[in-house]
C-alpha cells in the first residue's frame, strides 16, 4: 500500500485490492463512462502524476480532479460510484397548494369551459403548469380525458343476459347460433386530395374534408360455431331488409347443394325472445337488452371492419364501397375462428348494479 499526497491537506492510499478494482472498472466496456474517468483519476494519482498531467489525460478540469481525489480519500472505491445529491433549485410546493389543486380539479372550472386545463389551473392557483401536471400525476387525475359509458335500463336485463351468454357458452345440440345485427349509414367517402404515404419520421396523411358518394347498410350474421360472417349491403334498413338475409340463411343451401342429412336450424326457447314478423318458423331471435351492444358477437366484427377497412378507406362510388366490404368479408371468412365468450355474466351484472347505485347516489 502506498500513500500519495496531492495538494495541501489531501492524501489517500491505494491498496492492492483497490487497484485491481479500479483497473477492472477502467477495462469494463459496459461500465458508465463517468465511473471510468473517475477511476483513471485515482490510478494516475497513484502513479504519481501531477494535477496538470491528470487534466491532460482525462480532459477534466482542475476542480474536477481535486473533487474525486478528495472523494476517494474520504470514501474509498465506493465513493467513486456515487453521485453527490444536491438540493433542488426549485423549492418544494406547500402541501396546501396540492390540496387546493386537487379540490379545484374536482369542481367545474369558471366560465363556460367544461374541464380544467393545465394552463387554467396554473393561473387560478398561481403556480407553474409543470407543477400542476406533477400534482395531477401524483393523484391520478386526468381532467382532459373522459370515458364513455352506457348502463342498460332494461328491466329484464339479467334474464336476457343469461339467455344470450348461455347460447354462446353452451349451445343446444345441432343448433346454429347466429349473432345478427345491422351497421347502418356506412358512407362512401372520397378525399378531396390524395394523401401522402407513411415514411420514416412522418405519419401518413389524409385530408380532413371529403366527398360523399352515398351510404349503404350492412346486414350481417356471425356464426358463433366457426366465426364466419354472412353479410349483404342494402340501401335501406327496414324490417324487410333485415328479414331477407335471415330467411335465406334459415332456408340453407339450394336443394342440389344440400347434404344428405341436413341439420335443422333451430334455436332454444329462452324465457325472453322475439319472433320477427315474416321470418320462418325455425328462426327465433332472443333480443339483446337495451344499451348492451357489447353482448352481441357481431359488434366485434363491425368494430374491426370500421377500424381496419372503412376508417381510412377512399371510395369513389357506392359500388367501390360495396366491393371493399365484400372483399373484407371474404378475407375474414378465409381466416375465421370460432367465437369464444370469456366474460363472467355475474361480474357483468354486479358491475351494472354498481353503476346504477353510483349514478343514483350522485344524481
Amino acid at each position: 500500500m502506498r500513500v500519495w499526497r496531492m495538494r495541501t491537506g489531501i492524501s489517500f492510499s491505494v491498496t492492492l485490492s483497490d487497484r485491481r478494482r479500479l483497473e477492472d472498472l477502467v477495462k469494463d466496456r459496459n461500465a458508465p463512462q463517468k465511473h471510468v474517468w473517475r477511476a483513471r483519476i485515482v490510478l494516475l494519482s497513484a502513479e504519481g502524476a501531477g494535477t496538470n498531467a491528470i487534466m491532460r489525460e482525462t480532459g477534466k478540469s482542475k476542480t474536477c480532479v481535486w473533487r474525486w481525489q478528495e472523494r476517494f480519500a474520504a470514501e474509498g472505491f465506493e465513493g467513486l460510484l456515487r453521485d453527490k445529491t444536491r438540493r433542488s433549485r426549485v423549492p418544494k410546493l406547500d402541501p396546501s397548494i396540492a390540496e387546493r389543486v386537487v379540490a379545484l380539479t374536482m369542481e367545474a372550472p369558471p366560465g363556460e369551459a367544461t374541464h380544467w386545463t393545465g394552463a387554467a389551473m396554473a393561473k387560478a392557483v398561481g403556480v407553474s403548469v409543470s407543477s400542476v401536471q406533477r400534482i395531477w400525476r401524483a393523484h391520478g387525475l386526468q381532467p382532459h380525458r373522459i370515458r364513455q359509458f352506457k348502463l342498460s335500463t332494461d328491466p329484464e336485463f339479467v334474464d336476457k343476459l343469461r339467455d344470450i351468454v348461455g347460447l354462446y357458452v353452451d349451445p343446444p345440440a345441432h343448433a346454429v347460433v347466429l349473432s345478427i345485427d345491422e351497421k347502418s349509414q356506412i358512407q362512401a367517402l372520397d378525399r378531396t386530395q390524395p394523401g401522402l404515404p407513411m415514411k420514416k419520421g412522418r405519419a401518413g396523411t389524409m385530408t380532413h374534408d371529403y366527398k360523399r358518394h352515398g351510404t349503404t347498410c350492412l346486414f350481417a350474421a356471425l356464426n358463433v360455431l366457426d366465426g364466419t360472417v354472412i353479410g349483404r349491403n342494402m340501401q335501406r334498413h327496414r324490417h324487410q331488409e333485415f328479414i331477407l338475409p335471415q330467411r335465406r340463411r334459415a332456408r340453407g343451401p339450394r336443394r342440389k347443394d344440400r347434404p344428405r342429412h341436413p341439420r335443422q336450424l333451430r334455436r332454444p326457447q329462452p324465457s325472453h325472445r322475439a319472433r320477427v314478423a315474416g321470418a320462418t318458423s325455425a328462426l327465433d331471435l332472443p333480443l339483446h337488452p337495451t344499451s348492451a351492444s357489447r353482448l352481441s358477437a357481431i359488434e366485434g366484427f363491425f368494430a374491426a371492419l370500421t377500424k381496419r377497412r372503412l376508417k381510412r378507406g377512399v371510395f369513389r362510388s357506392l359500388a367501390e364501397l360495396h366491393q371493399a366490404i365484400n372483399r373484407y368479408l371474404e378475407d375474414h371468412n378465409a381466416h375465421s375462428k370460432p367465437f369464444t365468450w370469456t366474460a363472467d355474466p355475474d361480474k357483468i351484472i354486479a358491475a351494472v348494479r354498481r353503476g346504477h347505485q353510483v349514478l343514483d347516489s350522485i344524481h
